[in-house]
């Protein structure tokens, strides 16, 4: 059974506080907070402040996926803030080993993430470093998009990889995740799964945690 991580990117945010408690109470286990700073992504959102804040109302993993440029910049000032997970893009960084071991050193666990458009040989060389590989199954910067099939196919290479080699890291997929698109991707050897307007646009978004839970049993 797939873990379940809501996208605050969909969420309400004059009632963040409530949305996220309803998820927790819900039974999602990880809660997904896009980081997007106009460059790299077209889009702005949020910043160290919002996880800090969001730190004391949940016990959920707070993943913290940095759609940023240069992410090495802003490492310290999120894990200070209470990240669990900090994700950062192998395009985002010509130090993607350097800006990895900057979060392990921050005693936060690392994630590396990849577009649509990057191959996994161009991560090979770091699997070794990383807690969690997030594979983009949309393009980066916009919720609501949809599913790109090609990418069960990366998903598929990181979990060969993974046995192969005795990894134990999480394969995380974000982009048009519904209770369709989260089974091949289960199948496939993802284990977290990233929704956003699915749960949260979504009349009962319990429920909606539930189908994709179900789904994947």
């Amino acid at each position: 059974m797939i873990k379940v991580a809501p996208s605050i990117l969909s969420a309400d945010y004059v009632n963040l506080q409530p949305d996220i408690e309803k998820v927790d109470r819900g039974g999602a286990e990880v809660l997904h907070i896009d980081i997007m700073d106009g460059q790299f992504v077209p889009a702005l959102s949020y910043g160290p402040g919002w996880v800090k804040a969001i730190r004391p109302i949940t016990k959920m993993v707070l993943d913290v996926h940095m759609m940023v440029q240069n992410p090495e910049r802003y490492v310290d000032d999120f894990a200070k803030a209470g990240a669990d997970i900090i994700g950062v893009h192998v395009e985002a960084t010509p130090h993607i080993h350097r800006a990895l071991q900057m979060i392990q050193n921050a005693g936060v666990t690392p994630e590396v993430v990849i577009n649509p458009g990057t191959p996994v040989s161009q991560i090979e060389p770091v699997l070794d470093m990383v807690g969690q590989v997030l594979v983009m199954t949309v393009n980066p910067g916009f919720g609501g998009q949809k599913f790109l099939q090609s990418t069960v196919q990366k998903i598929a290479q990181l979990d060969a990889i993974k046995k192969e080699k005795g990894y134990n890291f999480d394969i995380e997929v974000d982009g048009g995740v519904n209770d369709k698109t989260v089974v091949e991707c289960a199948n496939a050897g993802a284990t977290v799964a990233v929704a956003g307007s699915y749960v949260f646009n979504a009349d009962d978004p319990v429920a909606r945690i539930n189908a994709l839970k179900d789904a994947t049993k």
